[in-house]
């Protein structure tokens, strides 16, 4: 149960990291098209004490899940989370790289508050783009180690944190392409829903398909994963999580028009080669101008 609510935690941080970059990135590209550059992260602008809110809150649960991953990987007991090398090396592996990111944030914050790190964009989304890279590794190695309903989602978030480390990529190369920062938002949205679905499908019974169960095998290192008894349910069981991704991926798609579309509704658009009407006073000086002209050249 311990783990299911942190997997609820973890997607409940992530989806609103990557909502909010989706709103404040279509916000920026809203009210500056020409001059809008993706950014690492954004402040909160209705109140000074609060600007660097978003930054604070990410250094908290990185160190919070930090400390719990590190807490789990030194349990000693192999009846309730295993203690086998397979096992313990995982969760170090999975420290290191959160410990990765909370040295990302620590130096975002740093570079915004003081003049010790200071550093662009670009350099931040480069790091950001191998962190999400050096993710993607840990995921697919584990999806290796891991068989099952539990590998087959440790794979399909190895895929998307290798899209985010590639948009990551992009935005380091050229911030300006408005459409990767708001690709990087769902990505990261993404991954919050399939953090809450892997832990649905692994934990929670009514959510783990027919046919298979849960497995504590200690001695393949192979702690808290799935099995199904026969080669169709097993079968069928991924075919079942490929569909669920599909359907994730087209709830994210919602999500990114809706926000968008709010984020038109508050700030307005402004297209690129439209014309401003001049006001009524111009129009008549010029016309008043004009006229006078004509009156001149028409006197002998």
């Amino acid at each position: 149960m311990a783990v299911l609510v942190i997997n609820i935690l973890s997607s409940a941080s992530l989806f609103s990291l990557g909502l909010w970059h989706l709103v404040c990135s279509a916000k920026n590209h809203l009210r500056s098209p020409r001059e809008f550059a993706a950014r690492p992260w954004h402040p909160i602008t209705f109140h000074p004490r609060l600007r660097h809110l978003q930054l604070h809150l990410v250094l908290a649960f990185l160190s919070v899940a930090i400390l719990y991953t590190l807490f789990v990987s030194a349990d000693s007991d192999p009846l309730v989370k295993g203690s086998t090398p397979v096992y313990r090396f995982s969760s170090l592996q999975s420290a290191a790289v959160l410990l990765f990111f909370l040295v990302l944030s620590l130096s975002i914050l740093l570079s915004e508050t003081t003049t010790l790190f200071p550093f662009p964009s670009e350099f931040f989304f480069f790091v950001a783009s191998a962190g999400f890279a050096l993710h993607s590794s840990t995921l697919r190695s584990s999806s290796t180690v891991t068989s099952g309903i539990q590998g087959k989602c440790e794979f399909l978030a190895s895929n998307v944190s290798a899209a985010t480390a590639a948009l990551a990529l992009v935005l380091a190369c050229n911030p300006r392409i408005f459409v990767a920062d708001l690709a990087l938002g769902a990505s990261v949205c993404l991954q919050g829903l399939w953090v809450l679905q892997t832990g649905l499908s692994l934990y929670v019974e009514a959510f783990i398909p027919e046919g298979c169960h849960r497995l504590l095998d200690v001695a393949s290192g192979i702690e808290g994963s799935t099995t199904c008894d026969l080669e169709d349910s097993r079968l069928r069981a991924l075919a079942l999580l490929d569909l669920v991704f599909v359907f994730h991926v087209i709830f994210v798609l919602v999500v990114v028009v809706a926000a968008y579309a709010l984020a038109v509704k508050f700030v307005g658009i402004r297209r690129f080669g439209s014309y401003e009407a001049l006001p009524t006073s111009s129009l008549s000086e010029g016309n008043h101008v004009q006229m006078k002209s004509l009156v001149k050249e028409m006197q002998p």
